[in-house]
């Protein structure tokens, strides 16, 4: 049996093994850009969450306190001077936020399923008719865009 003789250059082994190491460099930096994103869609998501509860925690601090199931069914008594103003505070501070979930969007820092939720609270908050007035102050304010996804979503019910 005759041996083939088998010549392998120490260049190209030299050039194999840095192609390989280069592409687990590749894959590596991959998986930790994929892992930062993921951290940075959960902080957005915790900020969210706790920027809402101060929010909502507006109707507990009201003297007296407002239920916040009270200001979801539409029967706060707007003729209360203190009930107007801390529903039209909350009404335009969420407006705010939801401004701002808007732009992470589009800038890719909410994650879709997030996104699909908020769309859905925003589209009913657009359509309690007892908080029109602000409603329609707090959007003069926003993006043309929020305005036409909201306006996109079907007729607002309030005159």
């Amino acid at each position: 049996m005759t041996k083939l003789p088998v010549t392998i250059s120490f260049t190209g082994v030299t050039n194999l093994l840095g192609i390989i190491g280069i592409i687990g460099s590749l894959v590596f930096v991959g998986m930790e850009l994929r892992q930062s994103q993921q951290i940075a869609l959960a902080a957005q998501q915790q900020q969210r969450a706790a920027l809402i509860t101060e929010v909502i925690g507006t109707f507990s601090d009201a003297n007296p306190p407002i239920s916040f199931l009270d200001f979801l069914n539409q029967t706060i008594d707007m003729d209360d001077k203190n009930n107007r103003a801390t529903t039209e505070t909350y009404m335009y501070r969420v407006w705010m936020i939801y401004e701002n979930d808007h732009l992470q969007h589009k800038l890719g820092l909410m994650d879709e399923d997030v996104w699909q939720a908020k769309l859905t609270s925003m589209r009913a908050i657009y359509g309690m008719c007892q908080y029109k007035e602000v409603t329609r102050f707090a959007l003069s304010y926003s993006s043309q865009d929020l305005r036409e996804t909201l306006q996109g979503s079907g007729p607002n019910p309030c005159p």
